[in-house]
């Protein structure tokens, strides 16, 4: 039997995971955006420029602090609130570039970015190539940084 109406829009399927930062010396809890947040994050990275010749315009990614951007909406207490406002994104920043990489990749996993995304917002792939599908991870276990 399919899911109804109701019975998708009472799931709860946004998901958390523990991860145990070394560094930090405890864990933190890392969320998975929704699909309205995961959009405004896409969005945030985003600009709008006009084509070389002039008769169009492209979209280029702004990359600075965008791994902290992403974290400062994923990170979140044990009553599910969030640890760090948007503007709190360049202080998360300047923490140590590793852990913050490792906590990257789990907040963008946990929120459906696919590898093809995740290398385009890193700048690590050609953005036409960019268009597949998302997917998240069903199993929500720890993870060691």
């Amino acid at each position: 039997m399919a899911l109804s109406r109701d019975g998708i829009l009472g799931a709860v399927d946004v998901q958390t995971e523990k991860v145990f930062v070394k560094e930090w010396g405890d864990d933190v809890i890392v969320r998975g955006l929704t699909g309205d947040e995961l959009d405004a994050f896409q969005g945030s990275v985003r600009q709008f420029r006009p084509t070389f010749d002039g008769k169009g315009m492209e979209a280029v990614l702004v990359q600075e602090g965008m791994r902290a951007k992403l974290l400062v909406k994923c990170l979140i207490d044990e009553a599910g609130e969030r640890l760090f406002t948007d503007q709190d994104a360049s202080a998360l920043g300047a923490k140590n570039g590793a852990v913050i990489d490792k906590l990257y990749d789990v907040a963008s996993r946990l929120s459906g970015l696919s590898e093809e995304e995740k290398a385009e917002l890193e700048g690590n792939s050609d953005p036409a190539e960019s268009a597949g599908s998302t997917s998240s991870s069903p199993d929500a276990s720890s993870t060691a940084l």
